[in-house]
């Protein structure tokens, strides 16, 4: 009998560009994200039925607890923005990743951020993923843009 192992992976990429009223850039980073047990229970809902709304948002906040799969919100949530943009994207096959997008403009989510999540709703809803990183202060004059990848492949 031949055996096959397929493994499935589910992961995220951000790039976060942080710029000044005057449209400086101040921080440009790149962090990867883990997809938390509500996450992976949205992607099969939606494959099963389609039931569960998609998503719509993203948040930020100054929390700093360790990202982890059993968290389905934000830690300290200090603002949250409705996508840009929802797109799908080829990463290594055809449409293997959806890449999101939000800006938070001049007042939306200021303070020292340190978290970040994807997810259905304006308030509360399903968070799918949700990221850690290092200390960015935005300004109250500051306007912060997500580009968060989350991509699907076999390992």
């Amino acid at each position: 009998m031949n055996e096959i192992n397929d493994f499935t992976k589910v992961r995220g990429d951000l790039h976060i560009v942080l710029r000044d009223e005057h449209g400086n850039i101040k921080e440009d980073r790149l962090e990867t994200n883990l997809v938390v047990n509500t996450g992976l229970a949205f992607i099969t809902s939606r494959m099963y039925d389609g039931t569960t709304g998609v998503m719509s948002h993203m948040g930020v906040g100054s929390g700093s607890t360790a990202a982890a799969g059993t968290q389905s919100a934000l830690v300290t949530e200090l603002g949250r923005s409705a996508l840009d943009s929802t797109t799908r994207v080829t990463t290594t096959v055809s449409n293997d990743a959806i890449q999101y997008v939000a800006t938070f403009g001049a007042g939306v989510g200021t303070g020292s951020l340190q978290e970040a999540g994807i997810l259905n709703a304006a308030s509360a809803g399903t968070m799918l993923s949700r990221v850690i990183f290092g200390v960015i202060t935005k300004g109250a004059a500051d306007t912060l843009t997500i580009t968060w990848k989350v991509t699907i492949a076999a390992s």
